[in-house]
């Protein structure tokens, strides 16, 4: 397996692999396969698999998801233009939930901070800050408003911003912070907002991975100015594709929810417009999906939460395995992934992309996680750009390329090792078996660097 792969590109594989075996699309944990021992040969090089079985499948499918869809397909109202029974419904929902006083959705994740970015008014000659352990989303956004991205290193440690080097990245252009609960796990929101107050800059949430993720006992995406959620298929909340934007913040909440349906006047399905804006609507289908399935995501979310625990436990005790820490002030992780470092060193000097390869063939799926998103190659030509050559001098696009770099980040890409949330919905001595298959791993790795 790549070192760095999409969420989506190994859903994708995940899933194929778990329909060539027949596993329920209802996604039930299924029984446990026998585990190898640590002693036999390793699966790479001819010997058994710690497992043998798949972990389960994603999405669960259940009778209230298929009754949801039929009722807005006979209900022949499909388009939620001006106003939609579900959307309104789901809207409603998730703000209580989450403990917000507005919700408005819209078609992904992405739009949702798209949105956002509007609502705060970023554009052209505004500086946004954001991680370069993110996907690449939270940096398209910034790009499509004409704004200049500004790369803070990240907290090995815990896979998040380091939010104690935000200020001096802040300039008198700083528009907007914009932190990523990257996995599920809550950035730390104290310093974040601290410095956000102390410089009178808006704080924008993406919470896109963090269904259930707190801090301090309350929900992410309740503590910026707005915060932003998307229920793309593989996340723990799912409509295949969808987003949605919290704020407790009336004209926040009036802007966005104008904007994502080409600026039409509240509560008009008449062609009547108050404001510009964008086809960015969640369909009545995506919304009833979503009403059905929040009622099992807490349930679903114990579950992960008590795996994510035990395997924390469990991995603690290998040496060159560190699993993400979590913050003193984070009282919840949302566990969208199961996030480690792997330091070489203690495996005999295996690559990387070598243990990823040997734990896939152990039968754990796993991934490297995201390269480093300030050093994508695109990045440079987008900014030097006939449209950034206007906006911005030729020495400020010199001085952000000379501070772009972020050493700490750098290292994380190389050590990042991913596991999914799916995986986290299986039994207990399940998680036993992806720690006995990485001491199985370390084991015979000498005579596996050799190979």
């Amino acid at each position: 397996m790549k070192d760095h792969v999409t969420r989506r590109q190994f859903l994708g594989t995940m899933s194929a692999g778990a329909a060539g075996l027949g596993l329920a699309a209802r996604g039930v944990p299924s029984r446990a396969a026998q585990p190898g021992s640590t002693d036999g040969k390793l699966a790479i090089m001819g010997g058994k698999p710690v497992r043998s079985e798949a972990f389960p499948s994603w999405p669960v499918i259940r009778e209230n998801d298929e009754k949801a869809w039929m009722d807005v397909l006979h209900s022949k109202k499909w388009c939620r233009a001006g106003n939609g029974h579900y959307t309104n419904l789901f809207e409603q929902t998730w703000a209580k939930t989450l403990g917000a006083k507005y919700c408005v959705v819209t078609s992904c994740g992405t739009t949702a901070l798209f949105t956002s970015l509007n609502a705060l008014d970023v554009g052209p000659g505004d500086e946004v800050i954001l991680p370069p352990y993110t996907f690449v989303a939270t940096l398209n956004v910034i790009l499509m408003r004409h704004a200049l991205p500004v790369f803070v290193d990240s907290d090995r440690a815990t896979f998040q911003i380091d939010a104690r080097k935000i200020e001096e990245k802040i300039t008198p252009e700083t528009r907007c912070i914009m932190p990523v609960h990257l996995g599920g796990n809550p950035v730390n929101l104290d310093i974040v907002l601290a410095t956000a107050r102390k410089h009178n800059i808006p704080v924008i949430e993406d919470a896109c991975q963090a269904h259930t993720g707190e801090w301090r006992n309350r929900r992410v995406s309740t503590w910026g100015d707005l915060g932003c959620f998307s229920f793309q298929a593989s996340k723990n909340l799912n409509s295949g594709e969808g987003g949605a934007i919290l704020t407790s913040d009336q004209g926040h909440y009036e802007f966005c929810k104008s904007f994502q349906d080409q600026g039409r006047s509240s509560g008009s399905s008449a062609l009547q417009y108050g404001q510009h804006g964008c086809n960015l609507r969640m369909t009545e289908f995506q919304a009833a999906l979503l009403l059905a399935q929040v009622a099992r995501l807490e349930e679903q979310s114990r579950i992960r939460e008590q795996n994510g625990q035990y395997l924390t436990k469990l991995l603690n005790d290998i040496p060159g395995i560190t699993p993400a820490r979590m913050y003193d002030g984070a009282t919840r992780n949302g566990y969208h992934l199961y996030m480690l470092r792997y330091d070489a060193a203690a495996f005999a000097g295996l690559p990387r992309a070598r243990f990823l390869e040997a734990l896939a063939k152990e039968g754990i799926p796993c991934a490297g996680g995201y390269g480093p998103l300030n050093q994508v190659p695109w990045l440079k030509p987008k900014l030097n750009s006939r449209a950034y050559r206007k906006i911005y001098s030729e020495q400020r696009l010199a001085e952000w390329e000379e501070s772009n770099s972020c050493p700490e980040n750098d290292k994380l890409c190389g050590e990042a090792v991913w596991f999914f949330q799916e995986m986290l919905l299986s039994a207990r001595q399940d998680m036993e078996q992806i720690a006995e298959a990485i001491r199985k791993i370390q084991k015979h790795a000498p005579e596996l660097a050799r190979t």
